[in-house]
């Protein structure tokens, strides 16, 4: 099972990345550059796109041509055919103190994002006065997001908000705190959109931390890890079931696409620049033997 270089986009930190299997195309950003990707890997085309401040997450809506863009700051509503884009109803409170993260829709409709201390520069460069460069831990929270606007806040105390996922049944949702190199699993009631019952799932695994993660029709979990070089497949009762190995040290998100689902595309980054890794930054894909689960759709209004 050996990734297979795409588009070698040398992002800084390539994030969101989301198949949409009406355009037959994988959409993904660039935290650090205020970029959004479009590709169509068959024929290995990339069209890309800049905004105003960070593009952390993309999901796919209900309104055909639509996608729903998590920034630094808020949302928006963005087709990419004509480039049109209308801010959505949420804001994040504290920011530029604080900004999103990792985000995706759940089977609902509702979007689910988390958020960070922030640590990105206005310029798009990582923000050295912060601890770590990355966060200090418990200014995250991770909110709930309806179609009409309204929010909810699911969690607090948390440190670097990734990995967003549920389990093919609809009854089971992961959460991960990179900083606190954990996942987290609860209890989803798909009628109401809560979760409840928070329990250990993934924690302490030493090859780096949680990044983003996508999950296959058996249910099992693939968690990227940043600063680990790999990608881990984890069974629903937490252990490891493989390790794939990637060519960069931050591997940072992953979704399942192709006609079947059994493309695995898995963004990295750039900007810590490991000595020798000349492919940081790229967009990879894995030929996997398990379909994945496809894609929810934010439900507009």
């Amino acid at each position: 099972m050996q990734p297979e270089l795409i588009i070698p986009t040398n992002d800084r930190c390539g994030e969101g990345a989301v198949w949409n299997a009406a355009e037959r195309s994988l959409y993904w950003s660039d935290i650090n550059r205020f970029i959004v990707h479009r590709s169509e890997p068959d024929i290995r085309t990339v069209k890309s796109w800049t905004f105003e401040e960070p593009v952390v997450a993309i999901s796919l809506t209900s309104k055909p041509g639509t996608l729903l863009l998590a920034m630094a700051s808020r949302l928006m509503l963005w087709n990419p055919d004509t480039d049109n884009r209308v801010a959505f109803e949420f804001a994040l409170s504290g920011n530029p103190f604080v900004r999103l993260n990792d985000g995706r829709a759940d089977p609902r409709g509702d979007f689910w994002v988390g958020s960070m201390q922030n640590n990105v520069l206005a310029n798009g460069d990582l923000d050295l006065t912060v601890e770590g460069h990355w966060a200090k831990p418990g200014h995250g929270q991770l909110f709930r997001i309806s179609g009409s606007g309204s929010h909810s806040v699911e969690e607090s105390d948390i440190g670097i908000s990734n990995t967003l996922c549920w389990s093919p049944d609809k009854r089971t949702f992961y959460f991960g705190d990179t900083l606190r190199n954990e996942i987290s699993a609860y209890d989803y009631d798909l009628e109401t959109g809560m979760i409840s019952n928070k329990r250990p799932f993934f924690s302490g695994f030493a090859r780096g931390g949680p990044d983003g993660s996508a999950i296959d029709a058996e249910g099992y979990l693939w968690n990227c890890r940043f600063g680990g070089s790999c990608i881990v497949r984890i069974a629903p009762d937490g252990t490891v079931e493989r390790i794939v190995e990637m060519p960069c040290t931050d591997v940072t998100t992953c979704t399942f696409g192709g006609d079947d689902l059994t493309t695995l595309f898995v963004t990295t980054a750039a900007m810590r620049q490991h000595p020798g890794e000349r492919l940081a930054g790229s967009l990879f894909s894995i030929k996997v033997d398990v379909a994945g689960m496809p894609e929810n759709e934010f439900h507009i209004g």
